[in-house]
């Protein structure tokens, strides 16, 4: 008698929604493009608003993606959020922006921390990430985090000889001795 197969494995695909379109055709080349662009929607914004806008390798923008909506003082995204839409639209480099309700454009811990790990991961996907950029209040001021010099791109350098892999830690020493 032949056993019946207990694993279901669904099928799912993955496409890219486009919205109402809120981008232009022009480069973004600094951070007051940016805000030009999208600062005074954010401001208005009562709660915290992440948004990663995705662009062309001339710095056009293709789209932008609100990756989280937060509350009053705090916006969390996990960088599988962020790059989410990045990925699908095929983005050269991304920039982040987000608003402060408070006008205060001091960046807080968190902000900070996640820039620095933002600037990591992007380096490690091949998506450079360009600048994350504040707005708050009536939009007449940013915080830049490149301008600011807080923002650095890491140097990831990654092993081209196989032969030099330390794989002996973790999960894959794991898995090799079960086979």
């Amino acid at each position: 008698m032949k056993e019946k197969n207990p694993f279901n494995l669904d099928v799912v695909s993955v496409r890219l929604v486009k919205d109402a379109p809120i981008m232009s055709g022009h480069p973004i080349t600094k951070p007051e493009d940016a805000v030009l662009l999208l600062g005074k929607h954010l401001c208005e914004m009562d709660r915290e608003v992440l948004c990663v806008i995705n662009m062309k390798t001339d710095g056009t923008p293709i789209n932008c993606h609100f990756a989280s909506i937060g509350c009053l003082n705090e916006s969390m995204a996990h960088p599988r959020e962020i790059f989410k839409a990045s990925i699908l639209s095929n983005a050269a480099t991304i920039m982040l922006m987000h608003n402060h309700p408070s006008g205060n454009l001091t960046p807080s811990k968190h902000d900070t921390m996640m820039t620095d790990r933002m600037a990591k991961m992007c380096e490690l996907m091949g998506i450079p990430l360009l600048d994350h950029v504040i707005v708050g209040g009536d939009n007449l001021q940013y915080f830049s985090f490149k301008e600011k010099k807080l923002m650095d791109t890491p140097k990831v350098f990654l092993e081209t000889n196989y032969k030099s892999l330390d794989l002996s830690s973790g999960l894959v020493a794991e898995q090799g001795k079960a086979r």
